[in-house]
């Protein structure tokens, strides 16, 4: 029974299963019967079905909503549905289409066409499987890649500070701090590249911990102005008086601020502004209390087209002479603040330049 397709069949009539399991005997498939949408939805990762036929008219709940509970998750909305309904209206056709089912029959069931149907659908789940699995194959081997550059990079490293320490003339120590930059940024990029595929893996762990997110912005301010000092860019921090704490990974957190902070340095012209900006949201019944944390820039600002699309791996904004843009920082942001549980999102400034937010729950100070 190990290779054989599993078909799930939800009906609340259990002869219409008796039917079904007739007339698909000759397949060789693996037929599982539930009599109700809620316990068939508990028993699916159980049962892994490859196809799902199911009824529409079944009481407590339809056949729709099973189909929209499936199509929400996304652990579910691969697996083919197939409604057999004895509905012939085309509005309500219609209906179930919308609600994600792939396929229908009409009762009564044609032995023909039903087996025809359930081929076409186990085709297309077979198809699906295969790209999966050829992109995990693909993600693990990039991350294996990525992991494995971090030793030739470790080499260069220790050969830069080696070189530090010989007495050389100042051209050459620059070119040596230049190196030594480089080579920080590299490896930064290599932990956003492994933080990112373990969290689309769904293997991260948060090492949480109670974070003063005001001290934390206080420092990202204090180590970029060697940088914004050389860029003639004035740095703005508006802080409560009260320090405010989020629960947080820090060292993640801190690569997000980080990385917007370069961002907007990296977009805005010299002798201009940067605001970073934490209020804490007042108290709402309907939600959790909130941290607002937003880093406002004078740069060239982000069009509409660029707004659905500027948090995805590999997108860049405007591209702009003399300023690198991978397209992986604001991905890691977005994919680290939905992380904790946040929300970041990017708007235009009213005069000029972008505004990024981010929204965290808030914490206790004696949690």
């Amino acid at each position: 029974m190990g290779n054989q397709p599993v078909v799930l069949v939800i009906d609340d009539e259990p002869a219409n299963f008796d039917v079904i399991e007739i007339l698909l005997f000759k397949e060789g498939y693996e037929l599982y019967y539930k009599d109700n949408g809620a316990e068939a939805l508990d028993s699916i990762l159980e049962i892994k079905p490859d196809i799902i036929l199911l009824d529409v008219m079944m009481p407590d709940m339809d056949g729709i909503e099973v189909c929209q509970h499936l199509k929400k998750n996304p652990k579910f909305q691969h697996i083919p549905i197939i409604i057999v309904t004895a509905l012939s209206d085309k509005e309500d056709l219609a209906r179930c289409l919308d609600a994600g089912a792939d396929d229908f029959i009409s009762k009564p069931i044609n032995s023909m066409e039903l087996r025809a149907r359930v081929r076409s659908m186990l085709r297309i789940k077979s198809q699906y499987d295969r790209i999966q699995d050829t992109m995990h194959l693909r993600e693990e081997m990039v991350q294996t890649i990525v992991h494995d550059l971090r030793n030739p990079l470790i080499g260069i490293m220790l050969g830069c500070d080696s070189l530090k320490s010989l007495d050389m003339p100042d051209r050459a120590q620059k070119r040596l701090d230049q190196i030594g930059k480089t080579i920080e940024q590299m490896r930064l990029l290599i932990d956003d590249i492994l933080t990112i595929g373990r969290i689309e893996s769904k293997k991260l762990f948060l090492n949480l911990s109670k974070v003063d997110i005001i001290a934390m912005a206080k420092s990202v301010i204090d180590d970029f102005e060697p940088l914004t000092l050389s860029k003639q860019i004035t740095v703005l921090g508006k802080f409560p008086q009260e320090p405010a704490y989020i629960s947080a990974d820090k060292n993640l957190i801190r690569r997000v601020l980080d990385n917007l902070m370069d961002n907007a340095i990296k977009f805005s012209p010299q002798q201009s502004f940067i605001i970073l900006q934490i209020d804490c949201l007042p108290k709402n019944p309907d939600r959790p209390d909130l941290i607002k944390i937003q880093v406002i820039d004078s740069g060239i600002g982000i069009s509409p087209e660029q707004k659905q699309v500027i948090f995805e791996k590999y997108e860049v904004g405007n591209i702009v002479t003399g300023v690198a843009q991978i397209g992986l920082g604001l991905s890691f942001c977005k994919m680290t603040v939905e992380a904790h549980q946040g929300e970041i999102s990017a708007t235009n400034n009213q005069s000029k330049g972008a505004t990024f937010t981010i929204l965290l729950n808030r914490a206790e100070p004696d949690e």
